[in-house]
């Protein structure tokens, strides 16, 4: 067993649903999270302070399940981020679980 976790943008949100779908994963949870990225400028007059930020809606998905499962939705995510995203790419990892109570 396998712990998957996944965050994106909240405007992915139905396509991840979808590779969750397909992937045959049909049991997972959600978690509303603010991500936040740090922008340095090299130019003076664009950094009125002393450092951007940028903050985005996001969502967090995690779910246990198995390894077969968790490279469908790995391919399926490489394929939406190569055709859907440059700057907000969907993310994921895989923890191993070593004991668990079901």
């Amino acid at each position: 067993m396998k712990l998957l976790l996944i965050t994106s943008v909240l405007e992915f949100e139905k396509d991840i649903c979808k590779l969750f779908k397909k992937a045959e994963i049909n049991v997972y949870s959600t978690s509303d999270i603010q991500g936040h990225k740090f922008f340095s400028s090299k130019n003076i007059q664009d950094n009125w302070f002393s450092a951007q930020r940028d903050s985005h809606d996001s969502k967090l998905y995690f779910s246990f399940t198995s390894e077969d499962k968790i490279d469908i939705i790995f391919k399926s995510i490489e394929e939406f981020n190569s055709k859907k995203t440059n700057s907000n790419p969907i993310k994921a990892i895989v923890l191993d679980i070593e004991k668990f109570i079901n």
